[in-house]
């Protein structure tokens, strides 16, 4: 398998940035070596319970991480997204187990854009995976750091001193934290003495795995956390936008604005002219006020020329899918290790193929997409608002703005809802762009929902092909899979994309799940692009992006296999979950490889009752298993669902998810069930109740009374069981999606006999099946 991008470009960097001048803080007078900070983060309104505090005092900085003070506290700095998972708390918590702390005095603050964070990014269920290496061997390093100032004074060796709950101890005396930072430390590591830092057995951590509170629930919960919708600054206009009808195609060719003339507050409209090409055919409207904004464009008459966009809707898209994947030249291969698919399928003695299709489906984050811009007194343009991927967004506004590194700085927001949506902070850039035509006021852009749901980065419809072929014995001999999307990493960040083994690039976030840990013998694997629908919108990455729907497809198929060779679909997966070869697995995120996805499925038939229930008529159990996002990360899960099927109308009653979930080391037990709930309700919502369809070039659904997701009264009983493990921790903000969609086709399938191939299920779809 090719390398992975999201292990290079995401995690090797950032691993290292502390070891460029990492040295330990000199505080002998209060004096602080490092780099200067950036202004307070926005999204921590003061020294909040769990948020950042001023330093007392001395202040002693062992890594560009964190720093302790002269009264003990520790303040993390995170640039991870907070967006309601608790990420500070996770990460916090690693840091504070090595280095020794006090939970009591942890505090965390969500940094602002800098250089010196290398890549700032959370997204792809990598925060706490990627964090883990980072915080522990910064924790480490003030620790090692407390421990020998302690020595130092009390004359004995440093191998003698203990350091637990902000105290460090030895030959009879203690000291607390804030007690040796007051009297100063100054110590510097070479790049192998950090690489030497004795790091806690996993026997003496305190906090890891533990139940402990959130450091962020105060503010969350008091009202006095701070989204980027709760931005404002002195002097700003508020903006609200006309979209053109399309993402792409249109330019504005006359503006009116006759109709908002009456109205109080109401300034202009701005006809943004955008070098990125981010925003093409936006129209600004500018007031006093958001209602004024709203009110005017309400009344405010654009007029576009359009491109072939219009002309495309669902069909079309689906179309061209299925052109795409019948084309056997088309797309990437990517290396499972044996390329002699074709002439195993022609010696067969049996066969089986299935395609597997999914509608267009939208984020719809709760915080509509919005930014606060403008360019301040040192001539730096400030960008207020939520992102999950400020590296990735910094270039798009500097170019639409005109202007070079170092010149905009991007001020860190709570996020009402991310799932993916704002990986892609295009929404950023018309609030620059606006604020720069009025000569660098500041402006405040809020979308309104129709708005925000026009301008989605969508998941893309989607298309699979599963083939597999079988001896005379009923014995897998080979299989061939082929998938096609939009994908979202070729327009956004093409540096991800790696080449498969016939040269072609890849998205990666688009084919996770095609490598599948199944040993099938001879194997192929195609991911293809469908540039029809990356010429229509802007595809984006949603919660479990390629998984989500590529696991419904292997997971299916996987089902219809077993039925179609008379096995028990359990049976069938664990006879092909071997753990051999390329499927078994490596150090350090894959130690067990197929094995242990082994183990959770078995786990989950067992807690489920799957093949042993007393079920009523037109009830059944249907299982699932993934390995959440990537290879390189495996995340494994076992997922079964009971259902019940109407026969008359074809309604589905989802009675109950388990879900077994093997993450490696647990940090935060709490913490990660909710993330592993969240995700598989999600999983819910996107396999029986969300879809849209694209309609003239864009989505047929703008608002909530069009577009259902799961509500509260439909929600299942989820029970989630976490797998004790020692190995590396891996993500969870995903996985969770990936296996509900096909265990609960499964289970329909097991209580009706019929086979639904395309998301959502609906129930007339059900109960034509059941009717023909």
């Amino acid at each position: 398998m090719a390398e992975d991008p999201m292990v290079a470009p995401m995690n090797a960097p950032r691993a290292r940035v502390s070891r460029r001048c990492f040295l330990i803080a000199m505080c002998a007078s209060g004096a602080v070596f490092g780099f200067p900070r950036a202004s307070g983060a926005a999204m921590n309104p003061g020294a909040l319970d769990g948020l950042p505090v001023a330093a007392a005092g001395a202040r002693f900085e062992p890594t560009i991480w964190y720093w302790i003070d002269a009264s003990g506290a520790v303040n993390v700095k995170v640039i991870r997204a907070e967006m309601g998972q608790h990420i500070g708390t996770a990460i916090a918590r690693i840091l504070a187990d090595e280095l020794g702390a006090n939970w009591d005095d942890v505090h965390v603050e969500h940094v602002d854009s800098d250089a010196k964070w290398g890549m700032m990014v959370t997204g792809g269920s990598t925060s706490v995976w990627e964090s883990w290496p980072v915080y522990r061997e910064a924790g480490a390093a003030g620790r090692v750091a407390l421990a020998r100032k302690a020595a130092e004074i009390w004359g004995i060796d440093p191998a003698s001193v203990t350091v637990e709950n902000g105290v460090v101890s030895g030959g009879g005396r203690s000291a607390g934290f804030g007690e040796l930072v007051a009297g100063g430390i100054e110590t510097t590591y070479t790049e192998e003495e950090l690489d030497a830092l004795p790091l806690r057995p996993r026997s003496e951590m305190r906090l890891i795995g533990k139940d402990l509170p959130a450091l962020d629930i105060a503010p969350k919960t008091t009202g006095q956390a701070i989204y980027g919708i709760d931005a404002r600054v002195e002097g700003m206009v508020h903006a609200v936008p006309i979209l053109p009808p399309t993402r792409y195609g249109c330019a504005i060719t006359a503006i009116d604005e006759s109709g908002a003339a009456g109205i109080g507050g109401y300034r202009r409209t701005l006809r943004l002219d955008d070098a990125s090409g981010t925003v093409p055919g936006w129209a600004m409207v500018i007031a006093d006020t958001h209602w004024a904004a709203l009110r005017a464009a309400e009344r405010i008459k654009v007029s576009w020329s359009t491109g072939e966009a219009v002309n495309i809707g669902e069909a079309e898209l689906q179309a061209e899918n299925r052109r795409l994947i019948e084309d056997p030249a088309a797309g990437a291969l990517l290396d499972t290790g044996d390329d002699a698919v074709d002439p195993v399928f022609a010696a067969a003695a049996d066969t089986l193929e299935a395609d597997y299709t999914t509608q267009t489906v939208l984020h719809f984050q709760m915080e509509p997409s919005n930014a606060l811009a403008f360019r301040n007194a040192d001539g730096i343009w400030e960008i207020h608002t939520g992102c999950q991927w400020q590296s990735l967004c910094l270039p798009w506004i500097q170019t639409a703005l005109g202007v070079g590194d170092g010149e905009v700085v991007m001020r860190t927001y709570l996020l009402g809802g991310g799932f993916g949506r704002r990986l892609n902070g295009d929404y950023a850039v018309p609030a620059a762009l606006a604020s720069k035509m009025l000569d660098d006021r500041p402006v405040k852009m809020v979308l309104t929902r129709p708005a925000d749901t026009h301008f989605d980065s969508v998941r893309s419809p989607s298309m699979a092909r599963m083939r597999m072929a079988f001896d005379a014995e009923k014995k897998v001999t080979a299989m061939d899979a082929a998938v096609v999307a939009g994908w979202p990493t070729k327009p956004l960040v093409p540096a991800f994309m790696p080449p498969g083994v016939n040269g072609v690039p890849y998205d990666p976030f688009s084919t996770s799940g095609i490598d599948h840990w199944y040993e099938v013998g001879a194997q192929r694997a195609r991911t293809i692009p469908n540039e029809l629908a990356e010429a229509t919108f802007r595809p984006g990455w949603l919660r479990a992006v390629g998984p989500g729907w590529i696991n419904f497809s292997i997971e299916s198929f996987m089902d219809e296999a077993a039925r179609h060779i008379g096995v028990d679909p359990v049976r069938f997966r664990l006879d092909h979950l071997t753990a051999e070869g390329r499927n078994a697995g490596s150090a350090p995120n894959a130690v067990g490889g197929a094995a242990r996805q082994a183990a959770v499925l078995r786990r989950v038939a067992e807690i489920s009752g799957h093949g042993t229930a007393d079920l009523p008529a037109d009830t059944a159990i249907g299982v699932a298993t993934t390995f959440g996002q990537m290879r390189a990360m495996p995340t494994w899960v076992g997922t079964a669902a009971r259902v019940h099927v109407d026969r008359k109308t074809g309604a589905v009653e989802l009675g109950k998810l388990w879900l077994v979930v093997d993450c490696g080391t647990v940090i935060d037990p709490d913490g990660a069930r909710a993330q592993i709930e969240g995700a598989a309700l999600w999983g819910v919502s996107m396999a029986l109740r969300e879809g849209t369809r694209f309609v003239g070039g864009r989505v047929a659904d703008s608002n909530l009374d069009t577009y259902t997701p799961l509500r509260m009264e439909d929600t299942p009983e989820v029970e989630i069981e976490l797998v004790d493990s020692a190995e590396a921790p891996v993500g969870l903000g995903e996985p969770g999606v990936t296996a509900v969609a096909p265990a609960i086709a499964n289970a329909i399938f097991a209580a009706v006999g019929v086979r639904v191939r395309h998301l959502p299920i609906t129930a007339e779809a059900i109960r034509d099946a059941l009717g023909a």
